[in-house]
């Protein structure tokens, strides 16, 4: 009977080797498990991820972000925390020369002493990205500045409480988008969600399409136009934006240098927010008897036009409507135009477009109307046009009349007007 006590001890061999076996496939040669703020002290490796294993207290201790970048992860922004409530702290910092890239998913970041901020970091060749994944920030005093940068990328993350400033500084090469991102019960202040540092430009875009709720002084970002090099880069596409929880899409405080109009922004389909309706008006306000001096000859058709609602367009001289913007390139163009003439005469109108590249004149469509014999002394035609055009930058379109077998004058009477607008 005492036999039976003695253990099989192949099988216990086995079943030993099975498990180191299995557990040796859990284990992850490049993650470092982050479970105390000694754990991302000092030299940091940029080849490792470092799992953030709980909520870890950093205290006074920051974090250095390499010359090779540095990776973080977590469980989830409720499971995974990085916190600190030490006064003037800095959470993540650059050596000298510069850091790599920050990548970070799932966990929350709490920075909530006076004076302190989540960010102060540097990129060191200007090609690096900081990029973050359901990341949130709690009652953070402040986010800090994140400057040179080529690129940045948030998609999921969260700002709640507290004040998240996040000012951009330096030369970006690349651009900025924050995806799928939301904003309740932040402090109020006179301050910015995104903020404009020191000499900062941005070569491609800065794009939201956030979810924000904003108390009462506080704006969505300071950013002017001289901060970005190249027309529509400023994108706010489907944005919700209230203001303690009021829609006001006229609050000229959201974005306090920036109008929906001016030719770095393009804002569609937002919500709380003024969108960007790419295209110019003009209409006759004084009339003025255009010259015909030989039969189906076209000249321009003369007149004095006053210009309305110019996006991205303006007026070099009177009568024309130039693209000042690269994208879009397709208009359409449109006009109600009563012209004046002598009776049963037959008028053209047409749409013309000036090529900037070939710095050429280039046809649109020609509309052919009879002089009605009218009583009285006013003998009009009427023109309805509607031409679908190309106008890259610098390109503009103004219309030229003909008087096809005669050569009485034509007036283009007031209130006649042309519309250039995005198809």
């Amino acid at each position: 009977m005492a036999s039976q006590n003695v253990p099989n001890t192949g099988l216990w061999s086995s079943i030993a080797s099975i498990l180191n076996l299995n557990f040796s496939g859990l284990e992850f040669s490049n993650q470092v498990t982050v479970k105390t703020a000694s754990d991302l002290a000092g030299t940091l490796d940029s080849t490792k991820e470092y799992f953030i294993d709980g909520v870890i207290d950093m205290g006074s201790q920051s974090i250095e972000v390499p010359l090779g970048g540095l990776s973080f992860s977590g469980y989830n922004f409720n499971v995974s925390k990085l916190i600190s409530s030490e006064p003037n702290y800095t959470m993540f910092t650059s050596p000298v020369g510069g850091s790599g890239d920050l990548i970070g998913q799932d966990y929350a970041i709490e920075v909530t002493g006076t004076n302190s901020k989540v960010y102060e970091i540097n990129d060191a060749t200007g090609f690096n990205a900081f990029e973050f994944a359901r990341i949130n920030y709690n009652n953070c005093t402040s986010l800090g500045i994140i400057s040179d940068y080529r690129q940045g990328l948030e998609s999921g993350t969260g700002r709640f409480g507290g004040k998240p400033e996040l000012e951009l500084a330096g030369t970006w090469l690349g651009g900025y988008f924050v995806d799928n991102s939301i904003v309740r019960s932040i402090e109020d202040g006179a301050y910015s969600l995104f903020k404009a540092g020191a000499g900062f430009t941005m070569a491609s875009r800065f794009r939201s399409n956030q979810n924000i709720d904003l108390p009462a002084s506080v704006n969505i970002f300071d950013f002017s136009s001289a901060n970005f090099i190249n027309p529509s880069t400023v994108q706010l596409e489907g944005c919700i934006v209230t203001r303690n929880g009021v829609f006001n899409a006229d609050d000229p405080n959201l974005t306090p240098n920036l109008l929906e109009s001016d030719l770095v922004c393009a804002w569609v389909s937002n919500n709380g927010l003024p969108n960007t309706f790419i295209g110019a008006e003009q209409i006759v306000t004084n009339e003025v008897e255009t010259i015909i001096t030989a039969s189906g000859t076209f000249t321009d058709l003369l007149g004095t036009y006053t210009t309305a609602d110019l996006q991205h367009f303006d007026s070099p001289s009177n009568g024309q409507l130039r693209h000042l913007g690269s994208s879009p390139r397709e208009f359409t163009v449109t006009g109600q135009l009563i012209i004046d003439s002598s009776a049963n005469n037959e008028i053209d109108l047409k749409v013309v477009i000036f090529r900037n590249k070939t710095a050429s004149f280039e046809d649109g469509k020609t509309q052919r109307r009879v002089i009605n014999n009218l009583q009285g002394g006013r003998d009009v035609a009427y023109f309805s046009l509607s031409d679908n055009i190309t106008l890259d930058e610098g390109d503009y379109v103004k219309i030229q009349v003909a008087n096809v077998a005669a050569t009485n004058n034509a007036t283009a009477e007031l209130d006649s007007f042309i519309m250039v607008s995005a198809r």
